[in-house]
């Protein structure tokens, strides 16, 4: 089985063009492992979190472990829309395992401890990002350092975020989408038998 972790943006636009970067990474991720059955690591929040862990699922050995930074009735406050909190029940009900993390001092403090408890748990890294720096703590570019210092398996789906302090979406034109692999381990094919 390998654990494949979820972090990203949650503002995504072309959402179409990113989805086909994270089903090619999913493939790159099936030929490099193997064809093993997967768990999906992602705390299921608005965007590139949701985005993952619906395209893994349409995977038949796809199983689906749900990391909570706050208890789940303080979570969902995070989901302004009844369209997002729905999806996200919806797809915490798929869940094989939820696990909430022990209370943190502070919101950031407890997102920031939820990336890290993908990292501890994953095999492979899916990262939805613009390739910027965080623009808070926990935050995608945060959690991608991390992943790369630890030398962990990357797949980075090129994908705007939001202008800083604003709720205005960027786009990265004929980036978004494009897959980049770093430390992914040659695809595994088995050998045909020799008969004699």
């Amino acid at each position: 089985m390998v654990a494949i972790g979820v972090t990203g943006h949650r503002f995504l636009t072309e959402v179409d063009k990113i989805a086909a970067g994270v089903d090619k990474a999913l493939r790159q991720v099936e030929d490099a492992f193997g064809g093993q059955a997967w768990t999906v690591i992602s705390p299921l929040a608005e965007g590139a979190d949701r985005l993952v862990a619906r395209r893994a699922l349409t995977r038949s050995k796809a199983r689906l472990v749900v990391p909570l930074p706050l208890p789940q009735r303080d979570y969902i406050t995070d989901f302004e829309s009844d369209e997002s909190k729905n999806e996200f029940c919806d797809l915490l009900a798929q869940a094989e395992q939820i696990v909430t993390l022990p209370l943190a001092p502070t919101r950031d403090q407890a997102y920031a401890a939820v990336g890290r408890y993908v990292l501890d748990h994953c095999d492979v890294l899916i990262a939805i990002w613009d390739g910027q720096g965080a623009q808070g703590i926990g935050g995608s570019g945060d959690i991608v350092t991390q992943a790369r210092r630890r030398g962990l398996p990357l797949a980075w789906i090129h994908a705007g975020n939001r202008r800083p302090g604003t709720q205005e979406p960027t786009a990265l034109t004929i980036e978004q989408g494009r897959v980049v692999l770093e430390r992914f381990p040659a695809a595994r094919y088995q050998k045909p038998c020799v008969g004699g």
